[in-house]
């Protein structure tokens, strides 16, 4: 039965409780009808990237194609933005403006996405979207699980038949191995990056140690140039470098195992990537197949796009990030250096640090890193099934190799 009602568009259905997982980021699937799929649909089980880039995109990695070994299958890579910026939007709107476009055309009939808890703005809720005007209560950034796909059902009984779901990795990879199961006639799949997620409650935390007045901040945005934006709501920014930040006042678990474990930062199963890491201060777009060259057609001219750009070298702070990950053995990698040498290092580094696509080259390979040592380290007898290929294939210059018993035969 769809309860929705006129005052109430964005439609969150009564979600059952999540099954226990060991490694779960509660991407909804143990709250659908039978939380047994989890076995076949969890990307941090048995992942099999090739079989599922050939399935959702006609190939895997193409090897003449040096980039898709770090961020998979794609026809075009764009820099973007749009003409006009979206009041709220955590950059300039390109995925709920998708999003809007999709249900003002009639190519769906609803979106799955998220949007703010009703009692904590940066807690996300899963809702699925109606109409096109309400869209625009989804902009902006969250911190925490959304179950989104426990409303694939709810979508399905009500009758849709078309839907979009806006996704990080982890959500997007369980949704492409129960498409087929699910049965609606037409589904778009609009990713993001996420390289690391945490409750909402640790980045409360986090942001007490940002600001005196926690409350007052509005957006937070860990920029490509080396910075954390803050806004806040008296119209004030705040921008600080990466290395003057308060990691090593935070809870070694700030950054659940799974998000350190994560084998697909760049969410290489959607139709199009919407992110920001090669973008230089716009966003980031990785069209991926035949329908995300669709999706992005719906902007028309709204979108200026341009060609990425690279500079700099990722080598050293790749090993300095692998080495400061091994020092930490576990916790949070802080990078080792005086206090008064980070000032100077923080406004040295987005002017000969890695910039654009090769910045977005040194993030990939630093996941990748991660995810060898930490299974390596908690979760030993999961790696022969958990690492593919592709990942040990961007740790191998840093020295990283797989032994006997952590690699599929």
């Amino acid at each position: 039965m769809d309860s929705r009602s006129d005052s109430a568009p964005l439609f969150t259905p009564p979600l059952n409780e999540p099954a226990p997982r060991e490694l779960c980021t509660d991407c909804g699937v143990s709250r659908m009808s039978d939380p047994k799929q989890c076995g076949q649909a969890c990307q941090f089980i048995k992942p099999n990237y090739p079989a599922m880039e050939l399935k959702v995109h006609g190939r895997t990695r193409d090897a003449a194609k040096p980039d898709e070994a770090f961020f998979g299958p794609y026809r075009r890579m764009l820099q973007a933005a749009m003409k006009r910026p979206r009041d709220g939007a955590q950059w300039t709107g390109i995925t709920t403006r998708i999003g809007e476009r999709l249900l003002e055309t009639g190519a769906v009939e609803a979106v799955i996405t998220m949007a703010a808890d009703p009692a904590d703005k940066w807690k996300p809720r899963p809702v699925l979207v109606t109409r096109a005007e309400d869209m625009a209560q989804c902009r902006g950034m969250r911190m925490g699980y959304a179950p989104s796909l426990a409303l694939l059902e709810p979508a399905r009984d009500a009758g849709f038949k078309r839907i979009a779901v806006i996704g990080i990795p982890c959500q997007i990879y369980a949704l492409r191995s129960l498409e087929q199961k699910l049965g609606f006639e037409r589904l778009y799949v609009i990713g993001t990056p996420c390289s690391d997620n945490t409750t909402t409650e640790a980045f409360h935390g986090f942001l007490d140690l940002l600001s005196d007045q926690p409350e007052t901040i509005t957006y937070l945005e860990f920029r490509a140039d080396y910075h954390v934006e803050l806004r806040f709501d008296d119209g004030r920014i705040k921008e600080i470098p990466f290395l003057l930040l308060p990691i090593s006042k935070l809870p070694p678990d700030f950054f659940p195992i799974t998000c350190r474990t994560c084998v697909d930062y760049t969410n290489t199963l959607a139709d199009i990537t919407v992110g920001y890491m090669a973008g230089r201060g716009e966003q980031w777009l990785l069209v991926r197949n035949q329908r995300g060259e669709e999706l992005l057609g719906l902007l028309g001219d709204e979108v200026r796009l341009s060609q990425p750009t690279s500079a700099g070298k990722r080598a050293a702070p790749v090993k300095g990030f692998l080495k400061n990950t091994e020092l930490a053995a576990g916790g949070l990698p802080v990078r080792g250096m005086p206090n008064w040498l980070r000032p100077f290092m923080g406004w040295l580094m987005p002017k000969v640090g890695p910039r654009g696509l090769e910045f977005a080259r040194a993030r990939v390979e630093m996941k990748a890193v991660e995810t060898v040592l930490h299974l390596r380290r908690a979760y030993k007898h999961k790696m022969k099934n958990m690492v593919p290929a592709h990942v040990w294939a961007l740790v191998k210059s840093y020295g990283l190799a797989p032994e006997d018993d952590e690699q599929r035969k």
